[in-house]
């Protein structure tokens, strides 16, 4: 359990002058918690994929599944004129320039809901590369070659995304509107964040290998059951309980990342 001894350090080293009153009233999980928690790799290097606002705008409601559709686009073949598809020419079967407004889930020819078979999202992907891939295109003209290059990096993009739950629930729930926010959350149960916390603090003291390997499997079981809730979330169209999770969702897979950081370090 951390100490008030302890959050008042966190307090002064945030600037914070009235650490007593600030704690006494709760502030503190708030104003100095969140921000020491929400560090997560997993989120960062999603946000380096896709922007992600500062603020997140209001949901009220709930949307069906199928609420948002893919962007589809007739284009043309630049070569030929004809009708293409999403990489290559129906008719002359040229590679087609990238098309950034194309869906992840249509891109990789999956269904668009939470619940992926990874093992045929890794199928496809591999399917595609071997099609797109830069090498293929060596002896073809200047303008394939970058249209391969083009290619080939959004296939990854939509790859990396949606392969892991945490990536692709941001995502889903972009496509939906809800945008994630920035920083710290307002909304965040203090009870949860005490929970945090603790894990953290109980991974941070630790020197036993079993003790790390414990915390682990822990959290690996919340990520697989708030897996669960947001397929299940997600399915009913019940967005604000889905942000919600994927709250939760960042916070422990960011736990996970020091976990497996700490058994390499043992290691």
């Amino acid at each position: 359990m951390i100490t008030l001894y302890k959050l008042r350090f966190l307090l002064a080293s945030h600037g914070f002058k009235h650490a007593n009153k600030l704690i006494s009233h709760g502030q503190v999980l708030k104003l100095v918690l969140l921000p020491c928690l929400a560090s997560g790799r997993a989120v960062r290097s999603y946000r380096k994929d896709i922007n992600v606002v500062s603020r997140c705008k209001a949901v009220k409601g709930h949307l069906s599944l199928n609420s948002f559709s893919t962007v589809t686009v007739s284009r043309l073949c630049w070569k030929c004129g004809s009708s293409a598809e999403l990489f290559f020419c129906s008719s002359c079967n040229v590679i087609q320039p990238a098309d950034d407004r194309a869906n992840y889930f249509d891109i990789l020819n999956c269904e668009q809901k939470f619940s992926l078979n990874t093992q045929k999202l890794q199928k496809r992907y591999v399917e595609l590369q071997r099609s797109l891939h830069p090498d293929n295109f060596s002896q073809k003209s200047s303008k394939e070659q970058e249209y391969s290059e083009e290619q080939s990096a959004l296939v990854n993009k939509a790859y990396r995304t949606l392969q892991k739950p945490l990536s692709r629930a941001v995502y889903m729930l972009e496509l939906r509107g809800v945008l994630l926010e920035e920083g710290t959350d307002a909304t965040a149960d203090p009870a949860f964040l005490l929970e945090l916390l603790e894990i953290n603090e109980s991974l941070a003291e630790t020197q036993s290998q079993d003790k790390v390997s414990a915390i682990g499997r822990s959290v690996r079981e919340k990520l697989k059951d708030l897996t669960e809730r947001m397929n299940s979330s997600l399915n009913k169209g019940d967005l604000l309980t889905a942000k919600e999770l994927l709250a939760q969702m960042k916070y422990f897979t960011n736990i996970e990342e020091k976990v497996k950081d700490r058994i390499t370090e043992d290691c």
